[in-house]
């Protein structure tokens, strides 16, 4: 059987079931299944949606670059961000990518007015005194390593908490910290893909 599971990673836990200097993996979340594995990369300092399964075709298709699936991630920054700032953010900004300079495609920004509605981090990002924080969203279709805070860095807003909050229409609603969800076929493939697939043997 295919097995499907969205976990909330929580900060400091690797994206892997195993580490030989002895740190938080995601076995430290549930028991998962020997053959599922996560889709795609959250690194360490970054918290939030996973997918994982053992359906290859799910990883196949998320991870290929021309089918462009969005991502949305909720970003604290580092000063009072500016509306010069995420229009850049939307049109594109240059980073470096494997040594090599790269502009990004455009993407969706927006500004929080207030704080999103999300657990509290542990431990708890180091506020300087006297330098404000805000709030973003930033939705991507592409997958480049630690792009996100590349993106806010390039617009002069340096990335303090990064939480992924959604991959298409999977998001983190109402989920605490460290939760981990199983899902049906037809749940998964209806809220990534917009289609109908039924539960089926491996």
């Amino acid at each position: 059987m295919f097995r499907y599971y969205l976990a909330y990673k929580p900060y400091g836990v690797l994206n892997q079931f195993t580490d030989s200097l002895g740190r938080l993996t995601l076995a430290s979340l549930y028991n998962f299944p020997q053959d599922v594995y996560p889709v795609g990369r959250l690194d360490i300092d970054s918290e939030g949606l996973l997918l994982l399964t053992n359906d290859k075709s799910i990883n196949h298709r998320l991870l290929n670059p021309k089918f462009r699936h969005e991502k949305t991630y909720w970003v604290q920054v580092e000063g009072d961000i500016t509306d010069e700032a995420i229009e850049k953010l939307k049109k594109g900004v240059t980073i470096r990518v494997d040594g090599k300079l790269y502009h990004t495609l455009p993407a969706r920004a927006f500004r929080f007015a207030n704080e999103p509605n999300l657990p509290e981090r542990n431990p708890p990002i180091r506020f300087r005194k006297n330098i404000p924080t805000s709030w973003i969203s930033l939705s991507i279709v592409e997958g480049k390593k630690h792009q996100v805070r590349k993106m806010t860095a390039a617009v002069g807003f340096p990335t303090l908490r990064l939480v992924r909050s959604q991959i298409q229409g999977l998001s983190l609603e109402n989920m605490q910290i460290g939760e981990v969800r199983e899902l049906s076929a037809q749940e998964v493939y209806e809220k990534l893909f917009g289609e109908k697939k039924t539960e089926q043997a491996k």
